[in-house]
């Protein structure tokens, strides 16, 4: 990895990296790390890597702040087409298949295992479903210790038509036109939460959008897949935390049906333990102080029992 400095500022960098190319030419991922006690400090025992949801990107400081002061060097992921990573031929977010994320996945995984004993994921979003499919893929090798999902995208919050029969037609149709705009709509989530709008926190509008990413068929498509893939039951084969809000909508989680999150969790893996944070938004490290700060003490107590339990890492 090459490393330079990065747009979050002092005691951060980041490392672009090479994937296999696409029909629109080539692909990246960027890989941010927190060094708060310098580039050459030694590596601590235990990493967290940050995984980023759709129209989104790795911002969160305090998050990184939070697990470096709780004794973890901290990673985010920036997946291809996504913030750092996009490029100018590039549709935003745009992939048909949600394996090929693996790519990406893998490489840093491997990467970070090299000099840590642990190494946690924390996803969320779309990212928390594309997390979950991986570590699946990846159950017979040990690659990571344990895996935070937070708000995960487990089924489409939409009518039984929709989620039945329009997922039906969405399946034909898609491959004949796979960038087929199918909705397009501003997302006030993401404007409420920008200091400029009133809320609490900074980050670049390009990259999280307040005008929204149009979805288009073929990535709604894979997105579908991955949906009907959860369903039939997953074998991820760590410790898994699912957590999400308590309510959906104003005041709680206004992207996602967080009922379907609770009621889908079980499908991770036989480990998993379902937390709701009252009052959480669809990030929940975004939240109102009082529960963001609940949510990462939460967090980080788990993940001290989990990961360092005997046998841990010996699977």
């Amino acid at each position: 990895m090459r490393w330079v400095p990065d747009v979050l500022g002092d005691g951060y960098e980041r490392s672009t990296f090479d994937l296999p190319g696409d029909e629109r030419g080539p692909v990246v991922a960027t890989l941010v790390r927190h060094v708060p006690r310098g580039p050459d400090a030694p590596p601590r025992r235990r990493a967290v890597l940050l995984v980023h949801g759709f129209n989104d990107y790795v911002f969160q400081t305090h998050v990184a702040e939070a697990f470096d002061d709780a004794g973890w060097d901290v990673y985010g992921l920036d997946l291809r087409a996504a913030g750092r990573s996009l490029r100018p031929w590039q549709l935003p977010h745009y992939v048909t298949d949600l394996r090929v994320y693996s790519e990406e996945l893998t490489r840093v995984a491997a990467w970070i295992r090299r000099d840590h004993d642990v190494l946690a994921v924390h996803a969320h979003s779309t990212g928390g479903l594309t997390a979950a499919l991986w570590a699946h893929s990846m159950r017979r090798k040990v690659v990571l210790d344990a895996l935070v999902l937070n708000s995960p995208w487990f089924d489409l919050d939409a009518p039984w038509f929709d989620r039945t029969v329009g997922t039906a037609i969405l399946d034909r149709v898609a491959p004949w036109d796979p960038e087929r705009i199918v909705h397009a709509s501003p997302s006030g989530y993401a404007h409420d939460l920008l200091r400029a709008h009133g809320g609490e926190w900074d980050f670049d509008p390009a990259w999280k959008s307040p005008a929204g990413v149009p979805v288009r068929a073929g990535w709604m498509r894979a997105v579908r897949r991955g949906h009907a893939r959860l369903a039939r039951g997953l074998d991820v084969r760590v410790p898994v935390l699912v957590a999400a809000s308590t309510t959906s909508g104003p005041g709680g989680d206004r992207v996602l049906d967080v009922e379907q999150i609770a009621d889908r969790a079980h499908l991770v893996g036989p480990d998993v333990t379902l937390e709701r944070f009252e009052g959480g938004l669809h990030d929940l490290t975004l939240s109102p102080s009082p529960v963001r700060d609940a949510y990462l003490r939460h967090v980080l107590a788990w993940l001290e029992v989990r990961t360092n339990a005997p046998g841990a890492t010996a699977r």
